[in-house]
């Protein structure tokens, strides 16, 4: 310490420690001169004291004015050291120790090299705003001096700058900004900047919210991927989630700094021959997924460069990467739609092996998630990512069947047609095998019993397609054989009548219709008859349509002789009408034209009349009918037929014809009430029968629960007189008629 006094004058240090600016800097001028020819004369011992005493009299000094004089005089004296400067940028030993030592006037014999720049960064946190913008400026004059020799405290400047650069002073931002940007350029002309060791702070910082921070990154970023001899695309995955991240700031400068460096990047990894795209594809399936747009679609127009160039090695990502894509193909930005669907159709055609990294299970989980998806572009496509699995990967598609099954059944209640249509064509891919086959079927029939509206909204829809697909004859051979057995004979018949509209009215099902018409005369015609007898047995219209359709008219009329009271309700009634409009279609038009031989066929007349009988007389359907039938010829009758049609109805006697029958070609044969063409009509009859006793016990047990419900609900009323109906509605009868009722027992 008395050799550092002895070397600077007391003036000196008096006015380094001034109130007034003007006094430090002139103290600051005086010490450069001293320390230069300290500096000449090689005493770099003095220079050491000289440089100590500044820091621990003045630098660490409690006074304010003591500590900006003394960041002046350290910054004076490297200016004074020029190219010695570098050797007294660090102490080698601890500050107390040189307190100590200079507190007993202990004389200190070596030198005390590098020991500027500690006491400046430590300037850098001081409470007073002057000191810290003082400290700035004394470090900036110390890099000018020091350059490349600077660099081995680089991370602990940029720390301190990236403190700084969110200062709440304004100098002291300026300040900073100015060594900032002397920094970057000696970091840029050095060769001993270590990106390594720099990495891992860069990394811990991109996560700050401060918007002045953010911008000191990202122009730090931007500057090292700047110099050719640094790799900072080696080191992307490091700070890639922190770009991403400033995307979403509320400054627009910031988000626009980060999409510069990131459309850098992105450039770069093009142009690169060797590139880590595992680590990045993690972190950009997450970003992929940002609330905010613009992330968003950065994000995916990097996973669409990404799909085009790393292909293969992104396959153990397919499975994340489809599970942000599907939802981004439903976004409502339109630029993020057409880059997702972009991407999703380069990620199909990539073809991967299964024995290898290529999870398909985990594709399938990802599909059947999205098909919950509320977009229905999102979950058209999902299905197509199906559809191309199995078939590509079959068997191990197959082997995941139970995860997904119950998903795709539940998606045929989608309000999308579009959606329902790519369902069933999966549905028709898996079932090839019999075993699947089967169960689709049966599942199939357990969705329409427990959800009635997709029989309604979709059941014509799915049952047509399916036909087209897995082959008409087939399908319905298999619904019959299910609904046969079903235990529930109110769903069972309304299933049966659903199909057999669809039978009749379906362009897709014209072979099968084709094939039931030459019941009579073809083998495989007579077989599928019975297939469907057994299940059509539910529903007493849908046995007459199947009768008409295959031409067994006396079977027709035979059946409609064996319904009972019971059988033609509201329900019958409105069936009925369905099927008198459906005679007049182009579908029917055989059987209008067949009336034109009335004595050949019958039996058609017969089983016409019959329903006629049947209809209520001012009903639409009943005029439509007998105004059919008016138009029968009657010259196709021979002069027996003709003469007993000239009293009255021309048909009441042919239809009461006995003794021999006209069978359904016109040949007169014998009726042996049994077989015709193998097929056992006598039996057919009662299985039909016995069925529809099984409907009315039904009925009538159901009947019986409603009326106990109600009596257990409510009191019983009172006592009213007997209304019956009229010709003109429920009109209460006069009082003689009432008296009269009680003659007759009810």
């Amino acid at each position: 310490m008395a050799d550092a006094l002895f070397v600077i004058p007391a003036s000196v240090l008096r006015n380094l420690s001034d109130k007034l600016y003007e006094k430090r800097k002139n103290a600051a001028l005086e010490f450069e001169g001293i320390v230069k020819q300290l500096a000449s004369s090689g005493d770099h011992e003095k220079i050491s004291l000289v440089i100590n005493l500044l820091t621990t009299e003045f630098v660490y000094s409690p006074q304010a004015n003591h500590r900006k004089g003394g960041l002046i005089g350290l910054a004076a004296a490297t200016v004074g050291l020029t190219s010695e400067a570098a050797q007294h940028l660090e102490a080698r030993i601890n500050l107390p120790l040189i307190s100590f030592l200079l507190a007993h006037f202990i004389l200190i014999r070596k030198p005390l090299n590098n020991q500027i720049v500690p006491p400046v960064l430590n300037s850098f946190s001081d409470q007073d705003s002057r000191v810290r913008y003082y400290a700035c400026e004394a470090l900036y004059n110390i890099a000018k001096i020091v350059r490349g020799d600077f660099i081995i405290f680089f991370n602990q400047i940029f720390d301190a700058l990236c403190k700084l650069s969110a200062d709440s002073d304004g100098n002291v931002q300026s300040a900073a900004h100015l060594l900032d940007r002397l920094v970057k350029d000696i970091v840029t002309e050095s060769d001993q900047f270590s990106i390594e060791e720099f990495i891992p702070l860069l990394r811990e910082r991109m996560n700050v919210l401060n918007p002045y921070v953010r911008q000191f990154l990202v122009g730090w970023i931007t500057v090292l991927d700047s110099v050719p001899d640094i790799d900072m695309l080696g080191f992307l995955p490091d700070f890639l989630d922190g770009l991403f991240n400033m995307l979403s700031d509320s400054s627009h400068e910031i988000r626009q700094q980060a999409d510069s460096a990131l459309s850098e990047f992105l450039q770069e990894i093009k142009n690169s021959p060797s590139v880590d795209y595992s680590r990045m594809a993690e972190i950009l399936v997450q970003r992929a997924a940002s609330p905010d747009e613009f992330t968003r679609l950065t994000a995916i127009t990097w996973i669409n460069e990404f799909v085009k160039l790393g292909r293969d090695q992104l396959v153990p990502y397919y499975a994340d990467i489809l599970g942000v894509i599907l939802p981004c193909i439903s976004d409502k930005e339109e630029k993020i739609r057409v880059v997702a669907r972009e991407t999703n159709e380069e990620l199909r055609a990539i073809k991967a092996d299964p024995a290898e990294t290529f999870d398909v299970g985990a594709i399938l989980s990802i599909t059947r998630r999205q098909l919950d998806s509320e977009w229905e572009a999102t979950r058209i496509e999902a299905l197509h990512w199906i559809s191309t699995l199995l078939n590509r990967y079959r068997a191990e598609v197959l082997c995941f069947l139970n995860d997904i099954f119950d998903t795709l059944l539940k998606a045929l209640s989608d309000s999308s047609d579009e959606v329902v249509l790519l369902v069933l064509d999966i549905h028709a891919c898996i079932a090839q095998d019999p075993l699947n086959f089967r169960q689709l079927v049966v599942f199939l029939v357990y969705n329409f019993r427990v959800d009635h509206s997709l029989l309604e909204r979709r059941g014509a829809l799915i049952i047509r397609r399916l036909c087209v697909l897995l082959d008409a004859e087939r399908v319905y051979r298999e619904l019959s054989t299910i609904l046969e057995g079903e235990a529930d004979l109110d769903f069972a018949c309304i299933m049966v009548q659903a199909l057999n509209l669809i039978l009749l009215t379906s362009s897709e099902l014209s072979e099968l219709r084709g094939l039931l018409k030459q019941s009579l005369v073809n083998a495989a015609g007579k077989d599928l008859f019975v297939s469907l007898y057994a299940s059509w047995c539910h529903s007493p219209m849908a046995i007459i349509s199947l009768c008409l359709l295959a031409q067994m008219y006396q079977h027709a009329s035979a059946v409609t002789q064996s319904l009972v009271e019971e059988d033609i309700n509201a329900k019958f009634l409105v069936q009925l009408d369905k099927l008198i409009r459906l005679l007049e279609t182009p579908i029917f038009a055989y059987i209008r034209l067949q009336l034109l031989e009335p004595g050949r066929y019958i039996w058609l007349l017969k089983a016409l009349y019959g329903l006629l009988m049947l209809l209520p007389q001012k009903s639409s359907a009943f005029k439509r009918l007998r105004t059919r039938l008016k138009t029968v010829p009657l010259c196709s009758f021979n002069g027996d037929q003709i003469k007993q049609a000239s009293s009255g109805n021309p048909y009441s006697q042919i239809l009461c014809h006995s003794g021999s029958q006209i069978s359904e070609d016109g040949d007169i044969t014998q009726d042996n009430g049994n077989l015709q063409n193998g097929i056992n009509f006598a039996s057919r009859l009662q299985q039909f029968e016995q069925m529809q006793r099984q409907h009315r016990m039904l009925a009538k047990s159901q009947a019986q629960s409603r009326i106990s419900s109600a009596s257990l609900s409510k009191v019983e009323p009172k006592a009213e007189p007997w209304r019956i109906p009229t010709s003109e509605g429920n009109r209460p009868l006069s009082r003689s008629s009432r008296r009269g009722v009680g003659q007759f027992q009810i």
